[in-house]
């Protein structure tokens, strides 16, 4: 496995070890320390299966984590692909699989894959538009936002969001 792989797939195993806050009175306080994200990156990336598998593993560390705390309550870890920002996003916070901290629409799943599957698939095509516009000086109109940053006014589709229950 060459070393970018590695380093992605060792960056998710490490988030069960980083410092973890569950405070439900201090959502801000949560979503600062237990949030991270994995960004555009060279190299060959690992497979999705790989990136599942590590992430279920983290998973399980939190809970077990969770589990020793002087903490009885819900806390759930949750990861999502944030497309436009192109990263790989995860959390734990102190809500149930419903309560996600998120302003916009959403919908907690239980199938992480896809999820993967589409920030690798982003993360490829970048690469080859990459390659692509430094043969090219051509530049793209980006079209009309919404007040909501959508294209064309259109609603946002809820974006699928990985949960895994850590807590009680």
């Amino acid at each position: 496995m060459g070393d970018t792989r590695r380093m992605l797939l060792t960056w998710i195993a490490e988030v069960a070890d980083e410092p973890l806050v569950l405070t439900p009175e201090d959502r801000r306080e949560e979503w600062e320390t237990n949030t991270w994200w994995i960004g555009p990156d060279d190299g060959p990336a690992p497979t999705a299966a790989e990136v599942v598998a590590v992430f279920r593993s983290t998973a399980e560390g939190i809970r077990r984590r969770i589990a020793e705390l002087p903490y009885d309550g819900p806390a759930t870890f949750y990861a999502w692909h944030d497309e436009q920002a192109r990263q790989l996003r995860c959390s734990t916070g102190s809500v149930g699989r419903e309560e996600l901290p998120f302003d916009g629409p959403h919908r907690p799943t239980d199938d992480l894959l896809p999820i993967v599957e589409r920030y690798l698939a982003q993360q490829e095509s970048e690469s080859e538009e990459s390659e692509e516009s430094e043969e090219s000086e051509e530049w793209e109109e980006p079209g009309e936002l919404s007040v909501d940053g959508a294209r064309g006014g259109s609603e946002p589709r809820p974006f699928p969001v990985w949960v895994f229950a850590v807590g009680t």
